[in-house]
């Protein structure tokens, strides 16, 4: 895939800004980063790589630079998560936009609308080489991978 075939990196964040409705891009940028660390975490490196490649060198970075094959359980996925939206895992002496107040359940359903516009992105088999270095009780966070009516893919109510 040549660089012009990849995603922009507008594009992309302005389907994850539409899949969890956020009002702000810089919230899109908040989930994308806190989703895509944690399962860079969680995955070994070419797990990783083989996501970051057809995304945007702006968002690849978030599955390439962190520590590889942490194995932990799907609570503890969504808790870092959860973290990172409010940027508990960073030391910021600097005001970057407000961090997100996302509970738990809506860490899930960013989780699985990110997984989800991967599975779009990522050609061939790459999410689904990724997804079985997860154990089943991780099985939610690609349900709507295969899914075949989308939360953001409903009509809208006021039509």
């Amino acid at each position: 895939m040549t660089e012009t075939d990849k995603t922009s990196y507008t594009d992309f964040l302005g389907e994850v800004q539409h899949r969890i409705e956020a009002g702000t891009q810089a919230e899109a940028v908040r989930t994308t980063r806190a989703v895509l660390e944690t399962i860079g975490e969680r995955v070994d490196e070419g797990g990783a790589t083989d996501i970051a490649s057809p995304l945007p060198m702006e968002i690849d970075r978030y599955l390439l630079h962190v520590d590889h094959g942490n194995d932990y359980d799907f609570d503890e996925f969504v808790e870092r998560v959860v973290a990172r939206m409010s940027y508990e895992d960073l030391d910021l002496e600097t005001n970057y936009g407000r961090p997100s107040d996302v509970d738990e359940s809506d860490a899930v359903f960013r989780i699985k609308a990110v997984v989800a516009l991967l599975n779009e992105t990522v050609p061939g088999d790459g999410i689904a080489n990724v997804e079985q270095q997860f154990p089943d009780e991780f099985d939610e966070m690609f349900e709507l991978v295969d899914a075949e009516g989308k939360p953001w893919e409903q009509p809208d109510q006021s039509e």
